[in-house]
């Protein structure tokens, strides 16, 4: 599946949203074991339960069973058929998910009621986690009203203030995805304040740092731009009044944040303000991790389980 760019202003009203595609296709697919960690609210189970609906997943319920089922009765749920994993407390259900995921259980995690800490602890520990050679990063997929194609925004929630060898990774994982997805040759998009290089503003020397990168093959399957400035990266007018010659500009896939607040402000103002739809991953472990919030509602943990499902299974097809 290949997205081109469209005249944004007058054609995103009538575009086909990019998400309900995703979630189309991945109906297609078979569904994957996800351990869903600690489910023990309302909006988690009915989360899982609703993305098991739409047959993009098999939920296996890791945490304490009566907290479980109390929660299913409270939502009229039933769980039968359903895989569950006694844990007495939220540590142990991320331990318990994490060493699923060791022993070939489980294609995904999904966190549930707990924080995020507790699951991300778990992920990351030294000898018993799911690293891998990668940095692991969030990416956020949305559907902006006003953008006639899917945007990424990374990282907005694991690496607080990335260096030069993060941001690598980071790109890199935002990178990955989009190809899951479909976007052959994604259009990367090094945020900064500014487009020029500038010595005194770190993010915009990182950013002709990762452009030279991508030039000697240390980044792959996109091309890259940066510094640019918001506006440069997704206006193709903003990108012509400043005179700026780029594939990219005016024209980005992929937003890189210079460190998770400025990435997280921006996520949140799409969402927030432009009625942007989103999902996310955190990619970079061994399988990708759906990292929901309290503020998500129903409909983006079902797609933030398509994106997983459809991730997992394109690792699946390259292993």
């Amino acid at each position: 599946m290949l997205f081109t760019r469209a005249a944004q202003k007058t054609a995103a009203p009538a575009c086909e949203k990019f998400l309900e595609t995703l979630v189309s296709r991945a109906e297609r697919l078979p569904p994957v074991r996800v351990g869903v960690v600690h489910p023990c609210d309302p909006l988690s189970l009915e989360g899982a339960l609703a993305a098991r609906d739409r047959r993009l997943i098999t939920p296996v319920l890791i945490g304490p069973k009566a907290k479980i089922e109390a929660t299913a009765r409270t939502i009229g749920a039933s769980l039968d058929g359903l895989e569950l994993v006694d844990a007495p407390h939220s540590h142990a259900a991320a331990e318990q998910a994490v060493d699923l995921v060791r022993r070939g259980k489980l294609a995904a995690l999904m966190k549930g009621s707990l924080h995020t800490d507790e699951v991300m602890g778990a992920v990351v520990r030294k000898d018993e986690g799911l690293r891998t050679e990668r940095r692991l990063s969030h990416v956020f997929v949305l559907d902006a009203p006003t953008y006639c194609k899917p945007l990424f925004v990374t990282d907005a929630a694991i690496n607080i203030y990335p260096s030069l060898a993060d941001k690598r990774d980071i790109v890199q994982n935002a990178i990955d995805l989009a190809h899951a997805l479909g976007i052959e040759r994604p259009k990367v998009a090094i945020l900064s304040a500014v487009e020029t290089v500038d010595a005194k503003i770190l993010s915009t020397v990182d950013a002709a740092a990762l452009c030279k990168m991508a030039d000697r093959g240390q980044i792959t399957g996109a091309l890259l731009d940066g510094p640019l400035a918001f506006d440069n990266a997704i206006s193709p007018e903003a990108a012509q009044s400043k005179n700026i010659v780029s594939l990219v500009a005016g024209d980005a896939d992929i937003l890189v944040a210079p460190d998770l607040e400025a990435g997280n402000i921006l996520a949140k103002q799409l969402i927030f303000l432009a009625g942007a739809e989103d999902a996310g991953l955190v990619l970079g472990a061994r399988v990708p991790i759906i990292l929901t919030s309290r503020a998500d509602d129903i409909r983006s943990r079902v797609v933030s389980c398509a994106l997983a499902q459809i991730f997992a299974h394109r690792k699946l097809e390259a292993a």
